[in-house]
C-alpha cells in the first residue's frame, strides 16, 4: 500500500458518517461518544434508539435534546443546524465538542436506608428513633439539566455514581415528608408502621417534584419494605394488632393487666407481694367470669367442667408488595394474586421472617395457589402476529383473511410461535381455509314423485 492510500485510509477515518449508542449494560445512564477530534460527515446520521436521548456540547452550549428517531447531520435539520451555527461549526471540519447519550428507561429495584435514625413525633409515644428502609425507582425526565447538574464532563456515568446522591436526597425527602404527613393528617407511628402502601403515593408527590427540579431525574417508584423501631414499641404495637385482628379487647386488657401484675411480683417487699397476690385474684376471678359467661351456659356443659379450648387465632397477615402495590393481606388473598398473575414479582414478609422471600418460598402460600393451566399447543386457535399497511396487531385467522381480501396487493406478514420467521399471510393454509367463501348450498330437496292412479 503506497503513501497516498494511507493517507487517504487516515483521512476516511476521520469523518462520523452513523452516530449511535448500542448499549449492552443495566446501569448505564450516560455515554460521551468517542469524537476523538473526527469531523462530522454532511450527510451523515444521528441514530437515537428507543429509551435513549442525544445531546451535542460544546463551548458550554448545549443544543436541543434528540429523542428516539433518525436525523441527518446537515444543513437541513433546523435543530442540528441552528446549534452548530451558534458554535461556528462547519460540517466536515474537526468537532470541538462532546455529544452524549443519556438512557431515559426506568432503573428499577435500587435500595436505599436511613443511614442514622430520625426522629418521629407520636401523638401518644412522643418522640421515637425510626430507621427505614426499601427499594426506589427513577429514570432520567430531563436529559438537558442532568448533563449540567450531575454529569460534568464525565464519559460514563452509572447508576453507581449517583445513587448515592439521591439516597441522601430521598432519606431527607422522606423524612421531611413524615414531619409533615405527622402534622397535617394526625400520623402515628402504627398507622406509619403498617400502612406503607397506602402512604406511598403520598410520598410519591412530596418527593418526586424536587428530584426533577434539582437533577432533571424523575421518581417513579417508591417502597418502604419496613421500619426499624425499638424493641420494646415494636412489641407493643404487634400485640395490639394480634389482639385487634382476634377482635378481643378485652384479652388485650388483660394482657396488659397481667404484665402489670408481673412487674408488681417483682418486687420482694410485702407491699409489692400483696399488690401482686391482689391483681392476680382479680384477674383470676375476671378471666373465670368470662369463662363462665362464654361457656357455663351451654347445653350440655357439666357445672365445674373445665370449657372446651378455644378455636386457635388466625395467622397474621403477610406484608405483601407484588404488582399491585404494597398490602397486608391472608396466604389466600396473596394465593388469588399471584394465580391471577403468575408472571409478576410477588414478595412476602411477617414478624420473624429474616427479610423479603418469593411467595414459593413459603408453604403457606404454595400450598394455596393452583397448578397453572398448561399452555395450549401451537397453531391451537391462536391469534397471530400481524403486520401489514395498517401497522401490527394480533389477528385471529379470520380477521387477517378479512384484510388480505380488502387490500390483496399489499404486503401481509403473519407469525406465531413454532414459525421460522415471518411469512406471507396467504402461504398459511389456516388463514387461507378461514378466507375461502363458503360452498355453494345444497339443491333443493325433490318432491315425492305422484302416487299411483286409482285403481277402477
Amino acid at each position: 500500500m503506497g503513501i497516498w492510500d494511507t493517507l487517504k485510509g487516515h483521512a476516511k477515518a476521520q469523518f462520523l458518517d452513523v452516530i449511535q449508542w448500542m448499549d449492552d449494560t443495566n446501569d448505564t445512564l450516560v455515554y460521551r461518544y468517542p469524537v476523538f477530534n473526527q469531523a462530522i460527515q454532511d450527510g451523515g446520521k444521528l441514530v437515537v434508539r428507543p429509551g435513549q436521548a442525544a445531546v451535542f456540547v460544546c463551548e458550554g452550549r448545549l443544543s436541543e435534546v434528540f429523542g428516539p428517531g433518525t436525523y441527518e447531520l446537515s444543513t437541513r435539520t433546523k435543530a442540528v443546524s441552528s446549534f452548530f451555527e451558534a458554535i461556528k461549526y462547519q460540517l466536515n471540519y474537526p468537532y470541538k465538542g462532546d455529544i452524549y447519550f443519556v438512557s431515559t428507561r426506568r432503573f428499577p429495584d435500587q435500595k436505599w436506608g436511613t443511614s442514622s435514625p430520625f426522629m418521629f413525633e407520636d401523638p401518644k409515644y412522643g418522640g421515637i428513633e425510626v430507621r427505614a428502609y426499601g427499594i426506589f425507582e427513577y429514570r432520567v425526565v430531563e436529559p438537558g439539566r442532568f448533563l449540567e447538574e450531575v454529569v460534568g464532563t464525565d464519559g460514563l456515568f452509572t447508576t453507581a455514581e449517583i445513587n448515592g446522591q439521591l439516597k441522601k436526597m430521598l432519606v431527607e425527602a422522606f423524612r421531611a415528608s413524615c414531619k409533615k404527613l405527622a402534622v397535617e393528617q394526625n400520623l402515628n407511628i402504627n398507622q406509619l408502621d403498617s400502612g406503607f402502601f397506602e402512604l406511598k403515593q403520598a410520598f410519591l408527590e412530596r418527593m418526586s417534584p424536587a428530584f426533577e427540579q434539582k437533577y432533571g431525574i424523575g421518581l417513579t417508584d417508591f417502597t418502604v419494605e419496613a421500619l426499624n423501631l425499638p424493641d420494646d414499641l415494636r412489641a407493643i404495637l404487634n400485640k395490639r394488632r394480634e389482639m385487634d385482628m382476634m377482635g378481643d379487647v378485652g384479652r388485650y386488657a388483660q394482657f396488659q393487666a397481667v404484665g402489670a401484675m408481673r412487674d408488681a411480683a417483682k418486687n420482694t417487699g410485702t407491699g409489692g407481694a400483696f399488690v401482686g397476690a391482689g391483681m392476680g385474684l382479680q384477674v383470676g376471678q375476671m378471666m373465670g367470669q368470662q369463662l363462665n359467661n362464654a361457656f357455663g351456659g351451654m347445653p350440655g356443659a357439666a357445672p365445674g367442667a373445665p370449657p372446651p379450648a378455644p378455636p386457635p387465632p388466625p395467622s397474621a397477615p403477610f406484608h405483601y408488595n407484588g404488582p399491585g402495590g404494597q398490602a397486608q393481606l391472608g396466604a389466600q388473598d396473596i394465593a388469588q394474586r399471584v394465580a391471577a398473575d403468575r408472571t409478576g414479582t410477588h414478595h412476602v414478609w411477617r414478624q420473624g421472617m429474616a427479610g423479603w422471600v418469593s411467595w414459593d418460598q413459603v408453604p403457606e402460600i404454595a400450598g394455596l395457589v393452583p397448578p397453572a393451566a398448561p399452555p395450549p399447543p401451537p397453531g391451537a386457535g391462536g391469534k397471530f402476529h400481524y403486520h401489514g399497511p395498517d401497522g401490527q396487531a394480533e389477528l385471529s385467522a379470520a380477521e387477517v383473511a378479512q384484510r388480505l381480501a380488502a387490500n390483496p396487493s399489499a404486503s401481509h406478514l403473519v407469525w406465531r410461535a413454532g414459525f421460522d420467521g415471518w411469512k406471507p399471510a396467504a402461504e398459511v393454509e389456516e388463514i387461507q381455509a378461514a378466507g375461502r367463501p363458503a360452498g355453494p348450498p345444497p339443491p333443493p330437496v325433490p318432491p315425492p314423485p305422484p302416487g299411483p292412479p286409482p285403481i277402477r
